[in-house]
């Protein structure tokens, strides 16, 4: 573990409104709690990183890998027409990357998820299926 992972902590926001399902090599794997969506955010475990160009090129890579499998299980996974994958940060300046899955009958199709309907949280049922649905992912990135 290097400084920066052992100087890591999550944004309060991003603790507020997320579930923690579990780590990859360079991101923590977060649910946002709204079951209007499967909305996963991958945050890097790095200290003061902002942006991606701030993390070294071997973290890029490594957040591209993490990022397409997540992308591409969760697609499979939730029957996508179509996944949202985005760096932002406006409102939370950590590095961390949005994976939404989208589908024609969501509650927000075809606009941005943000503020759309109010935020409705996962029971323990539905977030216990979740992570159960991950858990392969999680054990084969985690090699």
């Amino acid at each position: 573990m290097d400084e920066l992972e052992l100087e890591f902590s999550l944004a309060p926001q991003l603790q507020a409104d997320t579930h923690k399902l579990g780590d990859f090599p360079l991101c923590t794997l977060l649910l946002m709690n709204d079951v209007h969506y499967p909305w996963f955010i991958l945050v890097p475990r790095r200290a003061g990183v902002t942006e991606i160009y701030h993390l070294s090129e071997a973290d890029q890579v490594q957040l591209l890998h993490e990022s397409s499998a997540l992308a591409q299980t969760a697609s499979d996974l939730f029957a996508a027409k179509k996944m949202n994958v985005a760096n932002l940060g406006n409102m939370v300046s950590q590095l961390h990357v949005h994976v939404i899955v989208r589908k024609e009958d969501d509650a927000a199709w075809p606009g941005p998820v943000w503020g759309k309907v109010p935020a409705e949280p996962y029971s323990d049922a539905q977030l216990a299926d979740i992570k159960q649905r991950l858990d392969g992912l999680l054990s084969q990135l985690k090699m």
